[in-house]
């Protein structure tokens, strides 16, 4: 269901970028190495399905060095700290990024240093295609026990939208337990 919900909101990026594209002859700012909006943004929404997918992936397909740093980012995360994600300037669970970061894209200019474009330059900030967002949010509703023949548009509004945790200021101590849980169980076999 994650997979399939990021599937839809990455085609609805590719599809308003090239809109922006094409229509304001805008230039995307975001590139890779670029790492301000992971630095500095203080809201970002996350879903429990997304939490449940960035738990899997942190606990059984994060390995070595980069699984030691993250889980000592993890522990020690506070509010006002750069994601505990973030790892020498790159998403270390970017395949696993949440709708947010996703959706998240700055034309034009790369941001200033602790620059939120949101508030300095809202009309340089996409602006997600709602249609997408809501195909996307509906592919998680059998998660949350969502019947098939339910309201999908009152389903996402009052379940799964009420429902976002803030990834900066969520206690990691949790999902650091069970990094170190999986690794004892996997050691002693």
């Amino acid at each position: 269901m994650l997979l399939d919900a990021y599937a839809i909101i990455d085609e609805g990026v590719a599809v308003a970028v090239k809109a922006e594209e094409d229509e304001l002859n805008a230039k995307l700012a975001c590139r890779e190495g670029c790492d301000n909006c992971c630095r500095f943004q203080g809201d970002i929404p996350l879903y429990p399905l997304e939490l449940i997918g960035i738990s899997w992936f942190a606990t059984e397909k994060m390995t070595g060095l980069r699984r030691a740093t993250l889980k000592k980012q993890l522990a020690g995360h506070g509010e006002g700290n750069p994601c505990p994600f973030l790892i020498s300037g790159s998403c270390s669970i970017h395949l696993l990024r949440p709708v947010a970061c996703r959706q998240f894209n700055v034309f034009y200019e790369p941001c200033d240093e602790g620059e939120d474009p949101y508030f300095t330059r809202r009309d340089d900030v996409l602006t997600p295609m709602q249609n997408y967002t809501d195909r996307a949010f509906s592919a998680m509703l059998p998660f949350y026990g969502i019947p098939d023949d339910a309201d999908e548009t009152r389903a996402v509004k009052n379940i799964i939208q009420t429902q976002a945790l803030n990834l900066q200021s969520f206690d990691w101590k949790n999902l650091v337990k069970i990094m170190e849980d999986f690794d004892s169980r996997n050691s002693e076999s």
